[in-house]
């Protein structure tokens, strides 16, 4: 559009007492605005109506706001994004709040900031968002407890929800189970389940259709217009096939999806992911705790079937035991088996030893644990099982399992309380296995799923130009998804579906799928229940935004999408692989294939290409660069290091932020440029900054690796390896690679924050002056 600008300069919260305002409008006045004005209170309803009389009557759309950080106000400054750019310059904390008043360097950096923020919304244009009527039926894979609950929630809310149920009958694991956990006031009695009245209701809901023994056999598309297509288990054939064999004839590196003789398909705007869990094999077990070899050792799952199906036995000879011991973290917690803890564990073998008494007022259980963990209101149920006379509770380790001659079971443990060994002969050992999602395969244990890959697969070694290299094929397992990057989610360690869980709980790498229930992470039955219809929710949100145009998260107000210029693609496929999210699939030429409505708008692409042919309307790689261009870079004389850092806009930015509330004192020679993602960190920036001058660069993101804090999931792992090639810039400019860093900071270690600065200026003091500053 015509660009019509209009710069407004605040002086309060000090900015007046710590900046000669006057000067900035000289500044401001250089880029030949329509207007430029100073204001006392800008924030303040007759200051803000200042700004709207000037996009009235002087047909201002282009708005700079120089004041406070764009993470307050939000409201205030809102105006139309499809009319008006608007930009917001943070002078106040990131200038007058970290630097001492009226000095030369603190009025320099305003300056810098001033001329960056208006040459970026001279160079930003309104977004066009892709709008429509899409389809807003809600897939809900798995009709167990969590399933039921989305697929309820979603038909309550008008919307049609379609569940596809592998086995023969909806219900899952809960189907099985005596009695749930208390989920009600005083929570301390066990409660019958109420699945029936829950499938019923599923059955008899006009908005929802079941189809059960029916599998996924892929899905395709994007949120709004996924194509599903489903099959009777009846007409599902997988072939089988050895991976690296195929590979070795020089067939694909993939595995291929199931196919089926007779199929339906439907569209779906947006998946629920509800398959559940499984024990852990307890088959491995059978050295450290005898099971398999002893005949009275059972399993937490295997006792419940039996509470459901005709009361407690002994499976040797169909006996009620009058002595049962529950061993916990049997294998949980363990290194060499599953190694983290499932969390309701200890509240099952509660429930289980009240099912003992039950059975036989006389009968004792005993339940040996590591620690006793019963969160929340829990806790009410913990001491009414603590005040029962016949429940034991031992904290201990077991030394070892025998078995007797009468089939009684040997159970030697040190006593960790009163720091004795003793034994107790149990007629019934009931072991806590562990939950694990069924997102792992069967046969696979979660400790050694694929080492430091995204994806349970398996490695296989494939000649390219290169040599021989090693890739990862990823296995099918229940969505079957047919995008680029694999057929599944992308996964944590122990097979869980990866997400920002903390920030953004549902929400998986895959944009309109969603998780819950077991399969997201282990939990009992009535946290099941409230997370499928937190995802139903999710769902219906992701519909209705898309919708719009908007992202989903983290960037909800954001219309703008990538924009491809593909006559000067290379195929490279960086950005095809880089994506954290999946968004590009790729035609036979290895050209991107664009999916705009699975996009998070982290720019990840963006950063990733060779050729800067990726960019958004308010975002590219020419805003960035025109940016450093307007930076005032002094005289080593004036001021000694210039650093330029680009900070995430999601940790760093706010962390700046919060570094400027609490009044730290920060050095004055660097520059910050915030990026939606470190993910979108350019190389050629790089370049660019130390071409114009500049002394050093520092980036600064969000935590990487296994505890990552990243909005965007892989934007600063992403960057870190990026600059793994950062050598060959600067061995071309001829300059040292020690001019360039990266650091993680979260935000809550904003306090770190003139320590991280101040010793990057030393080192960059250390090397010396840029040569080509001056030039």
């Amino acid at each position: 559009m015509e660009k019509k600008l209009g710069i407004y300069i605040c002086k309060d919260c000090g900015i007046g007492d710590a900046l000669n305002v006057e000067q900035m409008q000289t500044v401001a006045n250089e880029y030949n605005p329509a207007v430029c004005r100073v204001h006392d209170f800008l924030c303040s309803q007759e200051g803000v109506q200042v700004i709207k009389d000037d996009i009235q009557n002087e047909g201002v759309n282009t708005i700079v706001i120089a004041a406070c950080s764009m993470r307050v106000n939000t409201d205030v400054f809102s105006f139309d994004p499809q009319k008006y750019v608007t930009e917001r310059v943070n002078i106040r904390e990131h200038v007058v709040w970290i630097q001492p008043p009226q000095e030369e360097n603190t009025q320099r950096m305003a300056e810098d900031y001033l001329r960056m923020g208006i040459m970026r919304a001279q160079k930003a244009e309104p977004p066009e968002p892709k709008t429509g009527d899409l389809e807003k039926t809600i897939l809900v894979v798995g009709g167990g407890v969590a399933g039921l609950s989305a697929a309820i929630e979603a038909a309550n809310a008008g919307y049609k929800a379609v569940i596809v149920e592998k086995s023969e009958t909806l219900g899952g694991r809960v189907k099985n189970m005596k009695l749930l956990l208390p989920s009600k006031p005083p929570f301390r009695e066990p409660e019958a389940p109420q699945i029936e009245e829950k499938i019923k209701a599923v059955e008899e809901h006009p908005n929802i259709e079941v189809y059960t023994s029916t599998q996924v056999v892929s899905i395709e598309g994007e949120p709004g217009m996924f194509d599903v297509t489903v099959c009777s288990n009846d007409n599902v054939s997988i072939e089988e096939i050895d991976i690296n064999e195929e590979v070795k004839k020089g067939g694909p590196a993939r595995y291929p999806l199931p196919e089926c003789s007779s199929p339906e398909t439907f569209k779906a705007g947006a998946v629920v992911f509800t398959i559940g869990w499984k024990p852990y094999e307890a088959s491995n077990l059978e050295d450290e705790f005898g099971y398999g070899k002893f005949k009275n050792v059972v399993t937490n799952v295997e006792l419940e079937d039996m509470a459901s199906n005709g009361g407690l036995k002994r499976p040797s000879d169909g006996k009620k035991p009058e002595r049962v011991v529950f061993i916990q973290c049997a294998g949980q917690r363990n290194e060499n088996h599953l190694p983290y803890c499932s969390s309701v564990c200890c509240l099952t073998s509660l429930k289980q030893a009240k099912y003992v008494r039950e059975t036989n007022p006389d009968a004792g259980a005993f339940i040996i644990y590591r620690d006793m963990r019963t969160p929340g209101l829990y806790e009410e149920f913990y001491k009414t099982m603590q005040d029962d006379e016949g429940v034991f509770l031992v904290k201990g380790d077991i030394v070892g399992l025998e078995e007797n001659g009468d089939g009684t079971v040997q159970v030697k443990f040190e006593n960790k309380l009163l720091n004795s060994t003793d034994i107790i002969n149990a007629d019934l050992v009931v072991l806590a296995t562990g939950m694990v999602t069924n997102l792992v395969p069967e046969g696979r244990e979660p400790r050694l799923l694929t080492q430091d890959q995204e994806y349970i697969g398996d490695i296989v070694s494939k000649q390219t130009e290169d040599g021989l290299v090693e890739e990862l094929v990823p296995q099918p397992i229940a969505l079957n998804l047919k995008y680029r990057q694999g057929p599944e989610m992308p996964n944590l360690r122990y097979g869980f579906p990866d997400s920002h869980f903390i920030c953004f709980p549902y929400e998986t790498r895959r944009t309109g799928i969603y998780a819950a229930g077991a399969a997201r992470h282990p939990m009992d039955a009535a946290q099941a229940a409230m997370d499928g219809a937190g995802a139903a929710l999710k769902a219906i949100q992701c519909i209705e935004r898309t919708s719009e145009g908007y992202a989903v998260h983290p960037r909800s107000w954001d219309q703008t999408f990538p924009v491809f210029r593909l006559e000067s693609c290379t195929q490279c496929r960086r950005c095809t692989v880089e994506c954290p999210f999946g968004v590009l699939d790729e035609d036979e030429k290895a050209t991107p294939l664009e999916h705009p409505y699975r996009c998070r708008r982290c720019g990840t692409c963006m950063g990733a290409c060779p050729q800067r042919i990726i960019n958004f309307n308010d975002y590219s790689i020419d805003m960035i660069s025109s940016m450093l261009g307007e930076m005032q870079v002094p005289d080593e004389s004036e001021l000694f290091p210039y650093i330029v850092g680009f900070i995430c806009e999601n940790d760093a930015y706010p962390a700046f932020d919060m570094a400027g509330i609490n009044r730290l004192q920060l050095p004055p020679n660097f520059r910050l440029i915030r990026l939606r993602c470190l993910g979108g960190m350019n190389l050629v920036w790089i370049s660019d900054v130390l071409s114009k001058g500049a002394d050093g660069v520092i980036l600064i993101g969000c935590k990487f690796g296994d505890d990552y804090q990243c909005h965007f999931v892989k934007g600063s792992q992403m960057a870190n390896e990026r600059l793994g090639k950062v050598q060959e810039t600067l061995s071309r400019l001829m300059l040292e690679a020690e001019r360039v860093k990266m650091v993680q900071l979260p935000i809550n270690e904003y306090d770190r924050l003139p320590q991280i600065l101040q010793e990057f200026a030393d080192e960059v003091e250390g090397i010396g002056a840029n040569p080509y500053k001056g030039f």
